[in-house]
């Protein structure tokens, strides 16, 4: 019998105005990571600051993190922070501004260290060493606040690497529903859509146990009750508040679960035609769930838990509210020319079979069955 481990961070503070809890910090230096300016321009941004100088704490904003971090991105951010020295790191904003902040952080604490030192899963060296770390999440999406992930880009080589370390999980999470209030609906769509991609592929992960699981299907159950409303309705704090809850708890489940082929097949073709990373999740889950139902009961578990028939299909019918297309040929979001899908396909599957996600997917998949279910995903059926 195998030894498990169970992680999240030390502290979750969550609901309506749970914000005002960095008014408590103690210490003398903090800095803000934001990305574009959403933060700034609905006030959010001020609140942090003028809450950590109620603290008596001064701040430092490091933004302009883009939507898929590159590396070089983490090395401005990691150098200015060695130039101001935080005792605080607080990322605010989108997955992108708490992935990027984490591996700023590990740079920050190990400037020494190369990009490729830390690639590989559980290689990143202790960190909490120079400061501690606070995620504030503005979308109900990837779960960044709860979880030992960061997805970073080499822009040259257009290639998403999942850095993989416990390291990484933060000392604080805050969850308030008053920042995805501001989202508009198509982020709401793609954030909620990886929020059931987290919480399916917790479900179906071969590393998946009796700790994990609970946390996955709680959240199914209330993307499926809330997004749409959330969607559709975006003031309604109620939605709000339960799709924010269930990215955290999705977070719980698939930071100790692991992922499997849909965020690894969803890191290549971001990385390739720069597709948001939510929305690659939706149009690949449905495809990617029927591939594995050959090799797992894990989906017909959950069907009966909810008492559905087919999990993929309410999965469709749920994208198809979101305004979320069925296949990559019909998404207008970025380019995605048959001519270019066809000549980077080969790459694309061997790289996304490489992918770490991989490993805790179902079966043995192959680079054949990677290359079939993308073109079904660009294709349809």
């Amino acid at each position: 019998m195998s030894v498990n481990a169970f992680s999240v961070p030390r502290n979750i503070v969550y609901g309506e105005g749970s914000l005002a809890k960095l008014s408590e910090l103690t210490g003398k230096k903090a800095v803000l990571v934001t990305g574009g300016n959403s933060m700034k321009k609905f006030g959010f941004l001020d609140e942090a600051k003028s809450l950590l100088e109620k603290a008596g704490i001064e701040t430092a904003i490091i933004d302009g993190v883009e939507p898929n971090p590159s590396v070089e991105t983490v090395r401005r951010g990691s150098e200015e922070m060695l130039a101001f020295e935080p005792e605080w790191i607080i990322a605010i904003g989108g997955g992108s501004a708490l992935d990027a902040a984490k591996v700023m952080w590990c740079f920050y604490e190990h400037p020494e260290l190369s990009f490729e030192d830390i690639i590989t899963p559980g290689s990143m060296p202790t960190l909490r060493n120079k400061a501690k770390f606070i995620a504030i999440p503005s979308t109900s999406g990837t779960a960044s606040e709860i979880t030992a992930f960061s997805v970073i880009t080499d822009t040259a080589a257009h290639i998403k690497y999942p850095i993989v370390s416990g390291e990484m999980v933060p000392d604080l999470a805050i969850l308030d529903p008053a920042l995805p209030m501001k989202m508009p609906a198509h982020i709401t769509a793609n954030t909620g859509m990886d929020v059931m991609a987290h919480a399916v592929e917790a479900v179906a992960s071969i590393a998946a146990t009796s700790f994990t699981s609970p946390y996955a299907v709680e959240a199914i159950k209330l993307v499926f009750a809330n997004l749409e409303t959330a969607y559709s309705a975006p003031e309604n704090m109620e939605a709000r508040t339960a799709m924010h809850n269930a990215s955290a708890l999705a977070g719980m489940a698939f930071t100790n679960a692991s992922l499997g082929l849909v965020h690894s097949l969803a890191h290549k073709i971001g990385g390739e035609f720069g597709v948001t990373h939510g929305l690659a999740n939706a149009i690949l889950l449905p495809y990617i769930i029927e591939f594995n139902k050959q090799f797992t009961d894990a989906y017909a578990q959950v069907e009966e838990l909810l008492g559905i028939d087919c999990i993929e299909a309410e999965i469709r019918t749920l994208n198809a509210k979101l305004n979320i297309p069925e296949t990559f040929k019909t998404c207008d979001e970025v380019d995605f020319s048959e001519e270019k899908f066809n000549t980077v396909l080969d790459r694309m599957s061997v790289n996304a079979l490489a992918d770490p996600c991989t490993l805790t997917n179902p079966g043995t998949p192959t680079v054949e069955d990677v290359k079939a279910i993308y073109m079904v995903a660009y294709n349809g059926k």
